[in-house]
């Protein structure tokens, strides 16, 4: 009360009027004892006082602004700088890419070049231009010619890219006019459509093979040939590598570039099948027809088809092939007790074969007198998988829902070994060249590969796949391909699994196109190409270097009573596959029993 009684007989604070004499002037004026002397509306608001105060905020609004403006403008130049530099980087890459493919595309004419101008090329001279394989002292070309005619199978199996090459070697000549040199723009009409379909596929690969080049390699050399890696480890050797008993390797020239270029070959060769034959397999009264497994003899002469009909039928395939019959009937036809879920051929005793059921029997069978001659029943469960050693004739593995891998000896009454895991074993497969060794597929989305020797722990274990593993095929001593009920087959380098723990970057390649979600569709390899079924009832086929599919067949619904094929097919699905041998023919067959000898062209 005493300070608003001073202010209204303009008596300011002491301490007010020294610290803030503008400030108390103002007031004062504010105050003036005669009404008349004081200020306006107008005459305060244009004082110097109010002025002095708004000039104030209005710079402090201007830093305010300076500050924000300096933001968002820092924030701008980071945005630009990190596109900059993203922007950067991809046109390093892609001049990285330029710069390779105009390397390869001189290489590549260097090599027609060099066709052109060298004349005829012989049969043993087939692959000198675009080496496929690792170079190694090659032999004559006599004896080169002489393997060649020998084995009947594979000229056949290469005669449509031999007779290219050779007649475009034949037609070149040094110094022909340019007029002679075949149509370019003709050549990518006829592929046109082939290539911009799988553009970016070949791309992918293209740059995936090239990325395997060392830099320093790289900048030494424009073309691929100057590469040195390792030679294909066999199963012996990489079994060898966990017991530290490494052994230095010869390294070989590799050619990258023949390898794309004979991947693309061995891909376009073909693209679709042709049906040569059909036969039935179940009976029209048993609707439980799926056929399970297919496999052939030693000698690619009679195979053998297994199933829930709880028969084993062995068919001869050039009668198959051959014969104009509406029906077919098997050669030998061996019963069983229970549904049969896997076959296999022995590859060294012609009659011998093995089978597994659903009550977990895996039974050996002699098909020259239709009879079965032994059994093993030490499996708790049902019995998936079995597989007779290339190596070792004698020795075979099967695989159980009991979660266990068993290995047999046909000289034996029980098991000689026993492989204990922690999920139902879906597959088996031995190697092409050990004994000591099984690889097989699980449940719990993993590939275990054992050595024999010592079976406590995996030598290796494989992660890649979403869903429980159905198959694994070796391709090739250090390579399996597999599949799974995540709709892929994926391809692995056993070189690179870590024989410690869990090998999470194995995977060289993914195989899509097919379906497969809940069934055994069944999966073959040969020469590189791959088969496998899927649920759409149809067949795909792949080549091992490339993701997408080289062609598929669809099956169609087949009337079990007249044969003729039905629209509707929804349910049905290819349950098994089978190539014969080194040649274009595959046995399929899907889950009504129906069975197709199909013909890649």
């Amino acid at each position: 009360m005493k300070v608003m009684s001073n202010l209204r007989h303009r008596i300011l604070p002491p301490r007010f009027l020294s610290e803030n004499p503008k400030e108390a002037g103002f007031c004062l004026w504010l105050l003036h004892p005669d009404p008349s002397s004081r200020p306006k509306a107008r005459e305060i608001v244009q004082s110097e006082f109010i002025n002095e105060v708004q000039d104030v905020l209005a710079e402090r609004q201007a830093a305010v602004n300076v500050d924000e403006e300096d933001a968002e403008t820092e924030m701008l130049l980071d945005f630009l700088l990190c596109l900059q530099k993203q922007k950067q980087e991809r046109a390093c890459r892609l001049a990285q890419d330029v710069y390779c493919l105009t390397s390869d595309i001189e290489e590549v004419e260097k090599r027609r070049s060099f066709l052109m101008c060298r004349g005829p090329v012989t049969i043993g001279q087939k692959d000198s231009v675009f080496p496929s394989k690792n170079h190694k002292a090659r032999d004559t070309t006599n004896k080169s010619q002489k393997f060649i005619y020998e084995d009947k199978e594979s000229m056949k199996f290469d005669n449509n890219s031999i007779d290219r090459e050779s007649s475009v070697a034949e037609t070149g000549k040094c110094g022909f006019h340019q007029e002679e040199i075949p149509n370019k723009s003709n050549t990518f009409t006829s592929k046109g459509a082939w290539l911009m379909k799988n553009f970016k596929h070949l791309e992918q690969v293209y740059f995936s093979m090239r990325g395997k080049i060392e830099p320093s390699e790289k900048d030494c050399s424009n073309s691929w040939s100057a590469q040195k890696i390792p030679l294909k480890s066999s199963s012996i050797d990489l079994l060898n590598r966990d017991s530290n008993k490494i052994r230095e390797r010869e390294t070989v020239n590799v050619d990258h570039l023949g390898c794309f270029f004979d991947s693309i070959c061995k891909y376009a060769r073909y693209s679709r099948f042709e049906v040569r034959a059909t036969l039935r397999h179940g009976d029209l009264l048993n609707t439980a027809n799926v056929i399970c497994s297919v496999s052939f003899d030693r000698d690619q002469e009679f195979f053998a088809t297994a199933g829930v009909s709880k028969k084993i039928k062995v068919f001869g395939c050039d009668a198959v092939l051959n014969e104009n019959v509406d029906i077919h009937y098997p050669a030998v036809e061996m019963a069983s007790n229970a549904k049969l879920s896997s076959v296999c051929w022995n590859n060294y005793i012609k009659s011998y074969i093995a089978s597994t059921d659903y009550d977990g029997i895996v039974q050996l069978w002699d098909a020259s007198i239709g009879q079965k001659f032994t059994q093993f029943s030490e499996h708790q469960k049902r019995a998936w998988s079995v597989d007779f050693s290339q190596v070792d004739p004698t020795k075979l593995a099967s695989g159980s829902d009991d979660c266990t891998v068993r290995l047999w000896s046909i000289n034996q009454e029980s098991s000689i070994g026993t492989i204990k895991t922690v999920a139902n074993v879906c597959c088996v497969q031995f190697p092409p060249d050990s004994a000591n060794m099984i690889t097989f597929g699980s449940a719990d989305y993993k590939i275990y590969c054992y050595d024999l020797r010592n079976t406590k722990i995996p030598w290796c274990t494989l992660a890649g796949h979403g869903k429980a593993v159905s198959y694994v095929k070796f391709i090739d001593s250090s390579t399996i391909v597999s599949a799974s009920t995540d709709n892929t087959l994926k391809l692995w380098d056993l070189t690179k699994a870590n024989p410690s723990g869990v090998s999470n970057n194995a995977c060289t390649l993914t195989f899509t196109g097919h379906t497969n979600e809940k069934n055994f569709v069944g999966l073959s390899v040969v020469d590189g190409y791959i088969a496998c079924g899927s649920e759409t009832n149809s067949v795909f086929a792949y080549y091992k270097s490339l993701p997408m599919p080289m062609g598929s067949h669809r099956f169609g619904f087949a009337d079990p009573i007249s044969g003729q094929e039905m629209e509707d097919d929804s349910g049905q699905f290819v349950s098994s596959v089978c190539w014969r041998g080194k040649s274009k023919i595959m046995v399929a067959a899907n889950s009504t029993g129906n069975i197709k000898l199909l013909e890649m062209v």
